[in-house]
């Protein structure tokens, strides 16, 4: 039998998945590492922390499957999107990676826009200029870091760095590359008008590949160090919500998941370039050759609901460990404790900023309408619904848009949750459904390694063939409906009476 290997490199940590030819995952391993955070709204990771989880879990699915190395046919890469990676001329890192939901670049989204045009910039790149995207990033570190600047000879995206380490290609491929705000959308390759106008050198960004295509093959270090085989091809992968509208079989016109990590995505496939004009929500290339994506993000949609983990359910947390049960099991069970609505208490998510739909690095978390009569129980429940209704603001615009259909797909962590998977249809007023395997990316990018591979005749096919639907169809309570949707109201007019406040906040 062939075997694909798909590496998802997440934020929290990385995931390695050893599939079969039919998509069943053989064995997995996850590795996890830190978040730096320098400063308020920044955030970081060492590349080196990716490289060593991405060996130890090779290793581990190799070992723990028995797979003879030479039965891998081919590896594919998803990653989290938008951070800047930067190595010198002998292929070393500079620094740490600025990542997707460090803030500090509004200043330079401003230069961007100016140098560009904001309408110009939209047209080209499909999107504004957002502090989370790499061009301000690239900037920001040209403008405050100038001498690492100077030694900087090649930028890469986090996934494009393993690929680096195993390889030695300087490779990257257009789902990815989409949101580095330096690509041509709708021709799907770099800008050259925008590189000129923001005076990036060409010869630093990586060659740029399709999705399903090989990149190169894993050199004889690498295969010493995973465990692998040299000469294994890796193709182009996809960045995180891209490989995971492949796991979750997104890939056609009309389709949409919602996944819950640690940003929130609604995710709907496009067989056309569909932009919004004010920004709202990002087009990107699709992993599928010759289609695109429509895609919003949200910040902290599992963060928050880890951040109020770690700070206020240690017992929970011991208590699980003590039963070999994950924490967020428990949390559940709890937030049913509180009714809908949180016994009149709303959560904003925004606790890194946020991007979709509002746009504002200043924006910051809050609970509204807090008393003394609430419990760490409602504070629960109220950040669950919080980013559910992040989602419905998001999922509007899309509507609008006229990319989503009547059903959602939902992956991710909170696809894990059947609290949250009720509470989504219920927000949302549609069904949901969720994939009977949780790997998501990493399953995604197995596919795609499997097209590269010649196993499947394209990624539609790969998905018919591997990708299946759970037989649970979640339907909306239309009473609980009604409900959070008086809530919801109330969490919309929230952010625009606060927005002065938040700014002057940041000021201080």
């Amino acid at each position: 039998m062939k075997y694909i290997i798909g590496i998802d490199l997440g934020t929290s940590g990385t995931k390695t998945v050893l599939f079969d030819e039919r998509g069943v995952a053989v064995s997995s391993a996850t590795v996890e590492y830190p978040l730096h955070q320098p400063q308020n709204g920044w955030a970081e990771q060492d590349p080196a922390d990716w490289w060593a989880a991405a060996v130890s879990t090779l290793k581990q699915v190799l070992e723990q499957s028995g797979v003879a190395k030479a039965d891998v046919v081919s590896i594919g890469l998803s990653g989290q999107m938008h951070g800047l990676v930067m190595l010198d001329g002998n292929g070393d890192v500079l620094r740490n990676s600025i990542i997707w939901c460090d803030g500090r670049t509004i200043a330079q989204c401003g230069e961007i826009t100016r140098r560009v045009g904001e309408k110009r910039l939209i047209e080209i790149t499909a999107n504004p200029a957002l502090p989370g995207f790499t061009a301000s990033k690239i900037l920001w570190v040209r403008e405050n870091e100038p001498e690492l600047y100077d030694k900087c000879r090649h930028i890469l995206l986090p996934k494009d760095y393993i690929r680096y380490k195993l390889t030695g290609a300087f490779a990257t491929e257009v789902s990815d590359a989409s949101g580095m705000n330096l690509m041509d959308i709708p021709k799907r390759c770099w800008s050259d008008e925008v590189l000129a106008a923001l005076e990036i050198d060409r010869s630093m960004l990586a060659d740029l590949y399709e999705s399903t295509e090989i990149t190169g093959a894993i050199t004889s270090e690498a295969a010493a160090k995973t465990g692998l085989a040299s000469g294994t091809p890796v193709v182009g992968g996809a960045g995180d919500n891209a490989a995971a509208a492949v796991g979750t079989g997104v890939v056609r016109e009309g389709r949409a998941f919602t996944t819950i990590g640690t940003s929130g995505v609604i995710f709907a496939h496009s067989d056309k370039v569909t932009i919004d004009p004010n920004g709202r929500v990002h087009t990107f290339c699709a992993a599928v050759p010759g289609a695109w994506t429509v895609m919003s993000c949200t910040l902290a949609a599992g963060l928050s609901l880890q951040w109020l983990r770690n700070n206020l359910f240690a017992a929970e947390m011991e208590a699980a460990a003590g039963m070999g049960q994950d924490p967020y099991q428990l949390m559940n069970i709890q937030a049913e404790r509180s009714p809908i609505g949180a016994n009149r208490l709303i959560y904003l998510p925004y606790l890194m900023g946020e991007r979709s739909p509002i746009l504002d690095s200043n924006a910051r978390g809050a609970f509204f309408g807090l008393s003394a009569m609430h419990t760490k129980y409602d504070m629960l429940r109220a950040v669950m619904e919080g980013v559910a209704y992040s989602q419905l603001d998001c999922l509007e615009v899309l509507t609008g848009m006229g990319v989503v259909s009547s059903e959602m797909r939902m992956c991710g962590g909170g696809a894990k949750s059947p609290f949250w998977q009720q509470m989504f249809p219920d927000v949302y007023g549609c069904k949901v459904t969720a994939p009977v395997s949780a790997e998501g990316p990493a399953l995604g990018a197995a596919i795609l390694a499997g097209v590269g591979a010649g196993m499947f005749s394209d990624v539609p096919a790969a998905c018919d063939a591997v990708v299946a639907m759970k037989d649970e169809i979640k339907s909306p309570n239309e009473e609980s409906g009604a409900k959070y949707r008086q809530f919801y109201e109330i969490y919309r007019s929230l952010y625009p009476v606060m927005r002065d406040q938040f700014h002057t906040l940041a000021a201080l």
